[in-house]
């Protein structure tokens, strides 16, 4: 027995071993942590006139090119869509939209971004493709020379999913940002950030708050963050409500598309005003994680049930939906009706026919849509299809979850008070 063992632990240590140094071997095989989008042409990129050209061709990012073994280890993911040369169109701050302007720069922990307006006072975001993960790196892994692991990462995210979502939320009836793809140079218009602005590959999309309205959406008065939304709650109380219908719709969109990363910091509220009150519309943001694709031995070993089970890989079935309800569901949907639910997910079932998941994926690339769209569209016709019973099971996971007070992720700087500290409108609920 004592021999039996001693051999089932060596054959573990052993296993142990080779992970680490197989772990070791895939990470050195990319030295970067950061690089921008690559023009494929021969010359120097710093000595074109791209004032001569209306459209460059470039590749998102040539960081994730990988060997079969990295590929094993760290998952093959969406290598080849990041590198992969399209044709985009070339825009100047100067002349797009009319002539745009900076306000400050913006960006979360990976993306750098820019916040501009134009001549109207409308805000938009423009929002770097190529991610910078340092910031996500932990002492731990830079300390052992693995921060390529994290670095990697990126390589789950598809380029260019906010294009299609894009579509799909626009026939969901869902408010989106309208993001277009484009290539930025060198250019006076960065003033002193155009080292680092200049010659990237962005989206373009309107901002989701400001004072001059981009909706459509008659009588809105102006667009926040979720901070204000709950702070004008707390000011106001009743005379302001949001749009449950379209924020049960979007979160069951959000699980459609795979986009499991949606914290309060990724959602914009229109106020509409009507009748002396407020209705704060949804307006979802940052689809960076739609479509998300995780395979390889390492990223299945970090990210799971147990250790990450917000992180879910986009499949034809939902592995854990606990993992993705979220404490924002918690605080904006507790008393929200499961027929509420089962309602909006029939309208959004019907909304994603066949023929219009095919249409929406025509506002790719020819080659991205040969790379990735007959797998991410066979994935989105059975999550469509499945539907109802998810939104079923959604209502059931949040209907049990015990009502307590509340840190919305996102809004970790904001105070709240009173009932406000449960949700945003359970007061009567709470007595």
């Amino acid at each position: 027995m004592k021999r039996s063992i001693r051999i089932v632990l060596f054959v573990a240590i052993g296993l142990v071993v080779v992970l680490i140094a197989a772990t070791y071997i895939s990470s050195l095989e990319t030295e970067d942590t950061f690089r921008t989008c690559k023009l494929l042409a021969e010359e120097d990129i710093d000595r074109v006139d791209f004032n001569r050209f209306d459209s460059v061709t470039v590749a998102a990012n040539t960081l994730y090119k990988a060997s079969g073994f990295k590929e094993l280890m760290q998952g093959e993911q969406y290598r080849d869509a990041w590198a992969a040369p399209i044709t985009v169109p070339i825009a100047f701050l100067d002349t797009l939209k009319g002539g745009l302007r900076i306000i400050e720069e913006g960006g979360g922990q990976q993306t750098h971004s820019l916040e501009l307006e134009d001549k109207l006072g409308i805000r938009y975001a423009l929002r770097s493709l190529s991610k910078d993960s340092k910031k996500l790196v932990p002492d731990f892994a830079r300390d052992l020379g693995l921060e390529n692991i994290i670095v990697d990462g990126v390589s789950a995210q598809h380029p260019y999913a906010a294009l299609v979502v894009a579509e799909l939320s626009a026939a969901a009836g869902l408010l989106h940002t309208r993001p277009e793809l484009m290539f930025l140079p060198k250019q006076k218009g960065f003033g002193e950030l155009n080292d680092k602005y200049g010659n990237r590959l962005y989206f373009l999309e309107y901002e989701s708050e400001g004072k001059v309205d981009w909706t459509g959406i008659s009588g809105v008065r102006e667009l926040v963050d979720t901070d204000d939304l709950i702070e004008l709650r707390s000011e106001i109380g009743n005379d302001i409500s949001i749009d449950k219908n379209a924020l049960v719709r979007a979160r069951l969109f959000d699980i459609l598309i795979g986009d499991w990363d949606r914290h309060a910091k990724q959602w914009g509220w229109a106020l509409k005003e009507t009748n002396e009150t407020i209705c704060a519309v949804p307006v979802p943001t940052d689809r960076d994680n739609a479509f998300f694709k995780q395979d390889g031995i390492l990223p299945s070993l970090i990210a799971n049930d147990y250790a990450l089970p917000k992180v879910q890989p986009f499949g034809k079935d939902i592995d854990y939906l606990p993992g993705l309800v979220r404490g924002f569901d918690e605080y904006f949907l507790r008393v929200c009706s499961r027929e509420l639910f089962v309602r909006e997910a029939e309208v959004l079932k019907h909304s994603i026919s066949d023929s219009l998941i095919e249409d929406a994926f025509k506002v790719w690339p020819e080659r991205i849509l040969e790379l990735d769209g007959p797998e991410i569209k066979a994935k989105l016709r059975a999550r469509r299809d499945e539907l109802v019973p998810i939104a079923k099971r959604f209502h059931n996971i949040l209907d049990r979850r015990p009502l307590s007070k509340m840190e919305l992720n996102g809004c970790e700087d904001l105070e709240l008070f009173g009932s406000m500290v449960y949700c945003f409108d359970c007061g009567d609920e709470i007595r």
